[in-house]
């Protein structure tokens, strides 16, 4: 418990505004919560929401201790009332999660709260999973991501085991992912494999494709294969044997069947036809295929995950 007391210039606010402002990181939702069940007090009895604050009125507060804390980058989960996740899988080491097209991942520039880490630490929080008091240094984090716009299967590791194991398995190409898209046009032909090198323009936030090495370019590698076909749109399943920066819009792209919706390397007209802004790419499976020891995560061994709706193919090939 922790007390406040009211000085004069707080004098005559509402009880809920000036401990929404003495508490940013306190979500509105929940502090009306603790109101109604008598966890905050005024001058020990229950206080009224509405009520308006005197000089010399002393605030009882029983909330955690974290919520007093100020604003950081690493701690702003905690505003996050209802957190909103899609589960495909979860157990004690991990989580399989569907992120919606939209949504970053970690904080950027444009959006600090409501990103999909955020999300996680706000459901393991609550659930009393984890709690930024009892560790040193670990959180729950993602081990792999998936652009803005793209939407699909992401990994967040529970402890740091896992995320230690997870992440070698995915550099050592034993966690296989599968996409699918629609390009504007047949791929030709309707399945195959393709080897380009990107280059990538940090300045742009772009990567360029070469046929051929050339200096600073990466090689990429997609396999595909033509699922269906609908007119002049087609849908394609993907799988990765490098995994570059807009490897699959760009390849496809510069097979001359962009991506429908995508807004970087996609067609304008065609998408504003469609009405599309968004890439129609999406993580939809994901197999742990582990051909060697894989520690306290052998237990997945072979496990293949996948999404429920890929609203694209619905909407297109429903």
């Amino acid at each position: 418990m922790r007390e406040l007391t009211i000085g004069k210039n707080d004098a005559g606010q509402r009880l809920d505004r000036f401990v929404a402002k003495s508490l940013p990181l306190l979500p509105s939702a929940l502090l009306q919560k603790y109101i109604r069940l008598k966890r905050i007090k005024c001058n020990g009895i229950r206080a009224q929401r509405d009520q308006r604050l005197r000089e010399g009125d002393v605030l009882q507060l029983y909330i955690n201790d974290e919520f007093f804390d100020k604003p950081r980058e690493d701690n702003l989960f905690l505003t996050l009332f209802k957190p909103s996740l899609t589960i495909v899988y979860e157990d004690e080491n991990l989580l399989l999660l569907d992120k919606r097209p939209g949504l970053v991942v970690h904080a950027d520039e444009t959006e600090k709260v409501n990103t999909l880490i955020n999300h996680i630490q706000a459901y393991l929080y609550q659930k009393r999973e984890w709690n930024p008091k009892w560790e040193n240094a670990f959180t729950p984090s993602l081990c792999n991501r998936i652009d803005r716009n793209t939407g699909g299967i992401v990994i967040a590791a529970k402890n740091a085991e896992t995320l230690r194991i997870i992440n070698e398995k995915i550099r050592d190409r034993e966690i296989d992912k599968r996409y699918l898209c629609i390009t504007v046009g047949a791929p030709k032909p309707p399945k195959g494999r393709v080897q380009v090198f990107l280059v990538k323009d940090e300045k742009k936030k772009e990567v360029s494709v070469r046929d051929q090495p050339v200096p600073g370019g990466k090689t990429a590698i997609t396999t595909y294969e033509t699922l269906d076909r609908r007119g002049e749109l087609s849908l394609v399943e993907v799988g990765l044997e490098t995994g570059r920066t807009h490897q699959i819009r760009a390849t496809f792209a510069h097979m001359g069947c962009p991506l429908l919706g995508d807004g970087k390397y996609g067609r304008g007209d065609v998408n504003r036809r469609y009405g599309e802004t968004r890439q129609a790419l999406y993580s939809y499976k994901l197999t742990f295929d582990f051909p060697t020891d894989a520690g306290l995560l052998n237990y997945l061994k072979g496990r293949a995950f996948q999404v429920e709706h890929v609203p694209f193919r619905e909407k297109y090939f429903g």
